[in-house]
């Protein structure tokens, strides 16, 4: 059994669209290319038929005129057969002009502009014979050339059954004076034309939407291909995974040095720490210089002591700058009036610790805002919410790691 991972049964993605365009790879249609030059060309000989008539009239004039100089001078001749020439190659020039242009606007038209030089760049992969057998009898290239037989075949019988029912009328013209003749069978041929630019149009009605449909079919990808250009465009998951790591550990060990320059640790007293800094000269309130929730509160805990910064058992408020603050902001407004209370009980202990001031009373509990309060309903789904957030950033470079599904 096929892996199914390697199937193309996915359509393209936007990018292995843009990819191919860049390429050259579009889906163009042929027949509609067709159908515009046959039409610019009916419409341009309807438009010249009265000027096309007269000049053909006096090219024949012309050049079935002779007399005895003309036919005494070989170089007469050839004056003359270059001024019957000259005209005919510039009509032709012009027509040859406009119909490559109609033939660029039918391609854009179906298609759209691209300019790329990747489509003729060399491909040395091609010169193996072997390889390009494979291309020629491909699926893809026995139906082109399939549908074209068949278009062919058809143009031909169209064009001969029209030809066959209209032999009297063109056998009438000889009997007919010139420009008779010339407008007899010029409405003919008009009529020919517009017959085969019917059989035309009901091809490229068919091919326009046949070929987008191919083109698409041909970018499909497989789930391997789709995991591939994921990994391109969004980067190696691996490699993004050590990056994140690197960077989580980065502002960790950035965090844990600004501990010992802290004033103060608020705990809760083991599920959350937030360091707090301030300087009434440099700060209008004071800073949280470090957060975090289980083992990394208890990391800044152990840092804190080390350095001997005091740290306080608070669990609403501890709750309540984890769930609210952020690092290396200021603390929310609703908690000036907690931490100020909280900070002039460390500040006085310090100064009684040294002898500067008499020991204070012990801190009763520090009031918290009921609307931060961990405990009401609304302040516990944000501290859920930030925890989970925290924990997600603390992890996702174990997560990222992983393959992409």
């Amino acid at each position: 059994m096929a892996d199914s991972s390697t199937e193309k049964h996915l359509p393209p993605t936007e990018k292995r669209l843009r990819d191919a365009r860049e390429k050259g790879q579009v889906a163009r249609s042929r027949d509609l290319g067709h159908l515009a030059v046959l039409a610019a060309g009916l419409v341009l000989l309807i438009m010249a038929m009265p000027q096309l008539v007269a000049w053909l009239r006096g090219v024949l004039a012309t050049g079935l005129s002779f007399d005895a100089r003309s036919v005494a001078s070989t170089g007469f001749m050839t004056d003359r057969l270059a001024a019957l020439v000259l005209p005919a190659v510039a009509l032709a020039l012009g027509l040859g002009t406009v119909m490559a242009l109609v033939s660029l606007a039918a391609a854009v038209a179906s298609g759209g502009w691209v300019f790329t030089l990747k489509a003729i760049a060399p491909d040395f992969g091609r010169i193996n014979p072997l390889s390009g057998l494979g291309r020629i009898v491909s699926k893809a290239q026995l139906g082109d050339m399939a549908k074209a037989v068949f278009l062919a075949v058809l143009l031909a019988i169209v064009g001969g059954n029209y030809l066959y029912r209209h032999l009297q009328d063109f056998a009438l013209a000889q009997a007919m004076p010139l420009p008779g003749a010339f407008a007899a069978v010029g409405q003919t041929m008009v009529s020919g034309l517009w017959l085969l630019m019917l059989v035309l149009a009901v091809f490229a009605v068919v091919d326009v939407p046949l070929q987008r449909f191919m083109h698409v079919s041909r970018l499909k990808m497989s789930h391997e291909d789709v995991k591939q250009e994921h990994k391109q465009s969004e980067g190696n998951p691996e490699i993004k995974g050590q990056i994140k790591q690197r960077m989580r550990e980065m502002s960790r060990k950035r965090m844990l040095a600004a501990v010992p320059q802290a004033d103060l640790v608020v705990m809760n007293p083991t599920h959350y720490a937030v360091a707090l800094k301030y300087d009434e000269g440099k700060m209008a309130a004071p800073r949280i210089v470090a957060l975090g929730a289980d083992l990394l509160a208890l990391r800044i805990r152990d840092v804190a002591r080390d350095a001997k910064v005091p740290v306080l058992t608070a669990p609403p408020l501890a709750r309540a700058l984890y769930a609210h603050g952020e690092l290396d902001r200021e603390i929310p407004l609703a908690l000036y009036s907690a931490v100020a209370q909280v900070l002039a009980y460390v500040f006085q202990l310090r100064s009684a610790l040294i002898g500067k001031a008499p020991m204070p009373a012990d801190l009763a509990s520090v009031p918290v805002p009921p609307e931060l309060d961990p405990h009401n309903p609304a302040a516990a789904a944000a501290l859920a919410k930030a925890t989970a957030a925290r924990v997600a950033a603390e992890r996702d470079a174990d997560v990222a790691g992983g393959d992409v599904s």
